[in-house]
């Protein structure tokens, strides 16, 4: 009779953990490869709307979405510490589903949003509210591999949402891009506050407040108006990125 050992037991919860690690390190690397197998994104091309906008004020310079660098690799990176030292953590455990969920998403993204940027817009949101979930869920430990990773591609997230919301609305015709432009700075701005001042993660702020400023370079010439306003807004996410920093301290 083989001896019944909790981790041969099918429904072990500590096997399930060590898998979902799995699946959250493999979506992971998928997420980050997939900038080697399609052109990087820098906006969508204004030829696959019915109405071409081009050079919209919501779309930051093209270096801000260098950004994503950085976010590749420190996710990778939590995720194979994640499975190495942390993989039946509890903790660790509740972001995985969310998490999974956004990087499945995101490793066919880029792919997406050069065919069809109104599929790629509803994807982008879904990314974000795995991302978000994930970053609630995370524990106050092991922040430099769980909860700034995270906080970074939250924060980016929320910002590459609300310009591709802009974008893709103004791009079918919903409304004229000045106006949506500044409509969707206001709705990145007030979901970064509201995220920010509940989630407290120093990261999230910061990669908002890295988006806004590629606004700010971009509109500094042709719109100061718009510039001085995504300006305003990427102040108030350092001086929540300060809070959050001297909290944590």
């Amino acid at each position: 009779m083989p001896d019944p050992t909790p981790l041969e037991r099918p429904d072990d919860p500590r096997d399930t953990a060590k898998l979902k690690a799995v699946l959250v390190l493999v979506a992971a690397l998928a997420f980050a490869a997939s900038p080697f197998v399609v052109e990087p994104f820098t906006g969508f091309d204004p030829a696959q709307m019915p109405v071409p906008v081009d050079d919209p004020p919501i779309q930051p310079a093209g270096w801000a979405f260098s950004i994503w660098g950085v976010i590749y690799l420190w996710l990778v990176a939590s995720a194979g510490y994640g499975l190495v030292r942390r993989d039946t953590d509890a903790g660790w455990d509740r972001t995985r589903w969310p998490l999974f969920a956004s990087l499945a998403v995101g490793a066919s993204w880029l792919a997406v949003a050069g065919l069809a940027p109104a599929t790629a817009t509803f994807l982008i949101w879904v990314m974000l509210a795995g991302a978000l979930l994930a970053l609630r869920a995370a524990p106050a430990r092991d922040g430099a591999w769980l909860a700034l990773p995270l906080g970074l591609y939250a924060g980016w997230l929320t910002a590459a949402s609300c310009v591709a919301l802009a974008n893709v609305a103004a791009g079918y015709g919903l409304g004229g891009v000045v106006a949506l432009s500044w409509a969707g700075l206001a709705l990145a701005v007030g979901i970064a506050v509201m995220a920010a001042l509940s989630l407290r993660v120093v990261t999230y702020p910061l990669a908002v407040g890295w988006a806004l400023f590629g606004i700010v370079v971009a509109n500094a010439a042709a719109a100061p108006a718009y510039a001085a306003a995504a300006g305003a807004g990427a102040l108030a996410m350092l001086w929540l990125a300060w809070r959050d920093r001297r909290g944590a301290a």
